[in-house]
């Protein structure tokens, strides 16, 4: 599979999690959908960042994917 593949997958999802809080409220910052999207997004992203051997954008992508997960965390426990 070509590595630019997870990249398309990851700025796709994280795409949709910002349109859907811009337009749709009831996906939203503190929604379980808007935060796995991030999370499945941003684990993508970290991924393809590996594979170019880009430093910066996996530590950002990375720290992006840890917040998703303790926020996605607190949402589900909240529940």
């Amino acid at each position: 599979m070509e590595p630019i593949i997870f990249g398309i997958i990851g700025v796709v999802f994280i795409l949709i999690a910002f349109l859907l809080d811009e337009f749709n409220t009831p996906v939203n910052q503190d929604s379980e959908s808007y935060q796995l999207l991030n999370l499945i997004g941003s684990g993508f992203l970290t991924y393809y960042a590996y594979i170019l051997n880009s430093l910066p954008f996996i530590a950002l992508n990375a720290v992006w994917f840890l917040a998703s997960f303790y926020k996605l965390i607190r949402i589900l426990y909240k529940s």
